[in-house]
């Protein structure tokens, strides 16, 4: 067989480069560099929102707060509107009532705490001369003179410092100030919540395009439902963290026994970390005041509590009402407290469960009515009839 001879070199096509280079881009290095671009974008936008929430945080954390309070009044109001009350005078009854339960607790426990000083003051006198006694006369042979000129350090230091004490106390005035500010303001702007904030929501799904508008209203409706669904669970969480470790300080004969209930009962509305640190709290005030033995002990009621509240009062309560891994939770309590504080350590869960109920009606396809949603009322965990279907088809055997 006879073979045919290749052309010559020179009269060989020469392959013409391509007119666009992106064609030699190969093609994981441009997906790539598509995903990056948007991330950035997309961090970018974040950075400026969180920047503008930040800037604004006088105004923003205030109407935060009422928009809490609002998920936590408007059943009543709702309930009296229904019973026939005007919707002004229903508002205008729960907001008064509100009022005085936080006023009269507010009261009751600065009263309980002005009548246990005393004893905590005693107690924790003798605690110090125990402390001190043992100190001479325990392993350590501490001499009395090295005990007088550690407090007297103690004093000289206090005494240099004492611009920097009175700046911080002028400092300590003027954010008093402020947070009267915004309480007043929180108020303000929760009587237009409870009043109106079915009008509110409506003008300002107005600026949605038309054909989506829906779909935004029946995602907006079912995160305030897993809001008022999480304010609920919330409530009720830190309620019986508040009786059971109250109930622990009270038998062990801690001082101040109500004031730490309510210290409790007010932490836990930050999830997991809250009532963890005002257990700590519980636990020294023990361990200055009673002794090292009762100090353990309060100890053990509050590792029980909290295992408690972790593997039952929050996966029933809080599980159903949001449907927030724990760990999706710390991650938030971290970055809410990082950016904005306490208060954003108090808010990131929440705003993170209305996002969450939000997201998932936008990205399935069920399209009910708006008013169809009763945020008030029903599970705030009714998932779309898509999700319902996927989930179905995982629990199957």
């Amino acid at each position: 067989m006879t073979s045919e001879n290749p052309p010559p070199r020179a009269n060989r096509r020469r392959r013409t480069p391509p007119a666009d280079v992106t064609e030699l881009v190969p093609t994981g290095l441009r997906v790539s560099a598509a995903l990056a671009w948007r991330f950035l974008v997309i961090i970018a936008a974040l950075y400026v929102l969180i920047w503008l929430a930040g800037y604004f945080s006088h105004l923003m954390v205030p109407i935060a707060i009422a928009l809490l309070l609002a998920a936590l009044m408007a059943p009543g109001v709702e309930r009296l509107v229904k019973w026939g009350v005007p919707r002004g005078l229903s508002a205008m009854l729960v907001m008064v009532a509100g009022i005085a339960v936080v006023g009269g607790l507010l009261t009751f426990v600065i009263i309980q705490f002005i009548d246990g000083l005393p004893q905590l003051q005693q107690q924790v006198s003798d605690s110090l001369t125990q402390i001190k006694a043992w100190l001479k006369d325990g392993p350590l042979h501490i001499r009395q003179e090295q005990i007088t000129n550690f407090l007297n350090n103690i004093i000289d230091t206090i005494q240099k410092n004492q611009s920097a004490i009175t700046q911080g106390a002028i400092t300590t005035a003027a954010t008093i100030g402020e947070i009267l500010t915004g309480l007043l303001l929180t108020v303000f702007v929760l009587i237009f919540f409870l009043y109106d904030g079915a009008g509110i929501w409506r003008f300002l799904t107005r600026g949605v395009p038309a054909r989506v508008r829906d779909r935004v209203d029946v995602a907006g409706r079912r995160g305030f439902g897993a809001l008022v669904s999480y304010v609920r669970a919330t409530a009720a969480v830190a309620l019986v963290d508040a009786v059971g470790i109250g109930i622990g300080l009270a038998v062990v004969g801690v001082p101040l026994v109500i004031p730490l209930a309510a210290l409790v009962f007010l932490s836990a509305f930050v999830p997991i970390i809250g009532a963890v640190l005002a257990g700590t709290v519980a636990v020294l005030i023990t361990l200055v005041a009673n002794g090292f033995i009762q100090a353990l002990i309060v100890l053990a009621i509050v590792i029980a509590v909290m295992q408690l509240e972790g593997h039952v009062l929050q996966p029933w309560l809080l599980g159903r009402a949001v449907r927030l891994h724990p760990l999706a939770v710390v991650f938030a309590i971290a970055a809410g407290l990082i950016a904005a504080g306490i208060a954003g350590a108090l808010l990131s869960v929440p705003l993170l469960a209305v996002l969450n109920a939000g997201v998932k009606s936008l990205v399935h396809g069920d399209e009910p009515e708006p008013e169809d949603i009763d945020v008030l009322h029903q599970d705030a965990t009714d998932l779309p009839d898509g999700e319902k279907e996927t989930k179905a088809r995982w629990e199957q055997p």
